[in-house]
């Protein structure tokens, strides 16, 4: 920051930049992060929800990632709770959701969500389903516990993206976002740690993103050209926080590659700390280093805003504020493009109108007593 520029001034400068996103014009540079709530009985997000979002972009959000909703393959999720993006009351309940945040002045993509082998069978919303992965091992475990997918069970998951994504487009939201993170259905494929295969699907890491470049490519199909297809990655997991898809940014270059082909639009880097370097020789976190080797747009996350450990703030430590003078400055360097808020966002619903009207001094520091309730 330099002393002759007052820090409300340069935050509403660089954060409130329109973006481009494929045919989308995105109003400034702060998305709410995907977070996983758990308040949608059946599967179907109600009122509580639209308000939720609603409240969010009214209070200059400009792209909502929703929380992740399992997509339409029996073996997608693992609670009745979370949001399912099929079914005919679902979708009417994620279509009044987009009509509210466009009603406030935002944008919004659902995140479309196959958790894979993190399923235990049994579990709800389909409990006889089986989990399901690149080749039935959880994360850490050396013997399959799930079914190693074959082409039918390939070819449903990808069609189940697909027409998610279609349903998108269809009842008013302004793109989609494939989770790809984290240790779920799609980035088992993309781990050596899971994926195991000899198979087309399986070895080095350009095979490994086969599967993940097949969803997108059928998503982009199904869409249209304008229309937006966001992909999330990351190195972590979350039973495996120093796991890491890529060691060198060769090898992360041949990842992501194939998905830049395939039509994503837009990546979403996550990381634990987003002020973090990624690789020895640069200061370049994981979205700096995927603009710089796919040129595409880039969404940065990773405790923007907070001050404390991830983990711990999870566990019901607070995190305090951090100052936002490091990612201004990356944001208006071009490191990365956009900035994704989680647990601060979570926390205080008016984070966005507050920073970009310089008013640091009334954010308040994240609580996880804000977990239990959704406002």
């Amino acid at each position: 920051m330099t002393a002759t520029t007052p820090p409300a001034t340069r935050a509403a400068r660089i954060l409130s930049r329109p973006i481009a996103l494929n045919g989308l014009t995105v109003p400034n540079r702060i998305a709410m992060a995907p977070m996983t709530r758990m308040f949608s009985p059946g599967g179907i997000p109600g009122e509580d929800v639209v308000a939720y979002y609603a409240r969010r972009a009214a209070a200059g959000v400009g792209l909502i990632v929703t929380e992740g909703t399992y997509v339409g393959h029996d073996s997608a999720g693992q609670s009745d709770r979370v949001p399912r993006f099929h079914g005919e009351e679902q979708l009417a309940g994620w279509a009044k959701v987009a009509e509210a945040v466009h009603a406030g002045g935002g944008t919004i993509v659902p995140q479309l969500w196959h958790i894979g082998m993190v399923r235990e069978q049994g579990q709800p919303p389909f409990a006889e389903a089986p989990a399901v992965g690149p080749s039935g091992l959880r994360i850490g475990a050396e013997e399959p516990t799930g079914k190693a997918m074959d082409r039918a069970d390939l070819d449903a998951v990808i069609g189940a993206f697909a027409r998610a994504a279609a349903d998108a487009e269809r009842i008013g939201f302004d793109g989609v976002e494939i989770h790809g993170a984290h240790g779920y259905l799609v980035d088992q494929f993309l781990w050596s740690g899971t994926n195991r295969r000899t198979d087309a699907y399986g070895g080095d890491p350009v095979a490994r993103a086969a599967f993940a470049a097949e969803i997108v490519a059928a998503v982009r199909e199904a869409v249209s050209p304008e229309f937006p297809v966001i992909f999330r990655y990351s190195q972590w997991k979350q039973e495996a926080y120093d796991a890491r898809l890529a060691g060198t940014p060769e090898e992360l270059e041949a990842i992501l590659a194939p998905l830049a082909s395939a039509g994503v639009d837009a990546f979403h880097a996550s990381t634990r700390r987003y002020w973090l370097p990624e690789f020895e020789g640069s200061d370049l976190n994981l979205a700096g280093w995927t603009k710089k080797l796919t040129g595409k747009p880039v969404i940065t996350v990773g405790s923007v805003g907070l001050d404390g450990d991830f983990v711990k703030s999870f566990q019901g430590e607070g995190a305090p504020v951090q100052d936002l003078d490091n990612l201004l400055d990356r944001l208006e360097s071009d490191e990365f493009d956009m900035v994704a808020i989680g647990r601060a966002l979570l926390q205080d619903p008016e984070w966005a109108a507050k920073v970009l009207a310089g008013r640091f001094d009334e954010l308040k520091p994240y609580d996880a007593a804000a977990l239990k309730t959704l406002y």
